[in-house]
């Protein structure tokens, strides 16, 4: 049985929580939050964008700690889940591995390139797993679209354009500091970049326009430029809708035999092929956003049993999802081509 520790109960720490309900081979052993009502299963303030409705939550069996020091000293916790806002990404990660756990980290991996680094060196140093909870790939739509790129049934990507806008994150004020997240170019792109560079590969350069708000990116659309004889992709996403549309994502993806399309604002996951046929294939999971967690943090209990590193938990990825971001707002604030590296 992994036993794991959540790190920080605001909505995201809820969600992992709930997800953690559905887990074989693992169970929550505790939690950990500065907030004495949180501890006490008060949780009608993790209010986020979905999921149910926050209520009290019932922590029988559950040990609550008021401090990280307390939690890291607790021998049984496995797996402790990093759900704190990003500035504090890094701390917690680089402490968690000091004392012999093995950490799950939320996207982004960390705000600076330079602290991914540290946290990834600092596994490697460790001989623990350091895992990047990216959970678009275990939404069905992302599952289906990955698994069909890599077998390679319908030939290589020719094209992609994927989009993700939501509305201004009002209903977190940690969620809307950019000081602390990094803002929608990072805190929501980073989920773009990661499944880009998943389905198509880091490319060689970047170019971005965009809006700002300061010195933050709010809202980007960026040509991904992998040299002559890669795929054309484009991806626009932000935080400039209005809250009559709270979310949307989706993509198009043209295969040479083959083309996806899935929109979440109104068209269901379709694929296109050469015989002419438009079909919806069936997807695991339904509409249930629970679900995609739970086979996320699944794979990361099965990364702790096994002792290897999950794919799409890597570490590496989600630090090069990062670069990108970092490079695209570049492009955004100079107007010109940015190399990746």
């Amino acid at each position: 049985m992994i036993r794991i520790g959540i790190v920080g109960i605001g909505f995201m720490g809820r969600i992992h929580f709930l997800a953690s309900q559905r887990l074989t081979g693992a169970k929550v052993a505790a939690i950990c939050s500065r907030d004495a009502a949180k501890r006490a299963g008060d949780w009608r303030t993790t209010r986020g964008n979905f999921g149910p409705e926050p209520g009290h939550v019932d922590l029988t069996g559950v040990k609550t700690y008021e401090t990280l020091e307390q939690m890291l000293a607790d021998p049984d916790i496995d797996l402790v889940d990093i759900c704190t806002v990003t500035d504090q990404h890094t701390p917690i990660a680089l402490a968690a591995l000091k004392a012999g756990k093995h950490v799950l980290v939320e996207k982004a991996i960390a705000l600076s390139p330079a602290d991914a680094d540290a946290m990834v060196a600092a596994a490697q140093a460790a001989g623990k797993l350091l895992m990047v909870a990216h959970v678009l790939p275990f939404f069905p739509e992302f599952k289906f679209a990955a698994g069909v790129i890599a077998s390679g049934q319908y030939g290589n990507v020719l094209a992609a354009h994927f989009k993700r806008v939501i509305a201004k994150p009002d209903w977190s004020a940690d969620i809307g500091d950019t000081a602390k997240t990094g803002g929608p170019a990072v805190d929501l792109h980073i989920h773009d970049t990661h499944f880009i560079g998943l389905v198509c590969g880091v490319p060689k350069h970047v170019f971005s326009v965009g809006t700002l708000e300061g010195d933050a990116v709010t809202y980007l659309t960026t040509s991904y430029l992998y040299g002559p004889g890669g795929p054309a992709v484009t991806c626009s996403s932000g935080a400039l809708s209005m809250s009559g549309r709270p979310f949307v994502h989706g993509y198009e993806i043209f295969l040479e035999k083959a083309t996806l399309l899935y929109d979440s604002g109104g068209t269901p996951l379709t694929l296109l092929t050469a015989d002419g046929k438009a079909t919806q294939p069936e997807l695991a999971g339904g509409a249930d956003p629970i679900s995609a967690f739970t086979d996320e943090l699944q794979a990361a209990v099965n990364g702790v049993s096994s002792g290897k590193e999950p794919d799409l938990l890597s570490g590496k990825l989600a630090r090069d999802a990062l670069v990108l971001c970092h490079r695209e707002c570049e492009s955004v604030k100079t107007g010109k081509p940015i190399a990746v590296g």
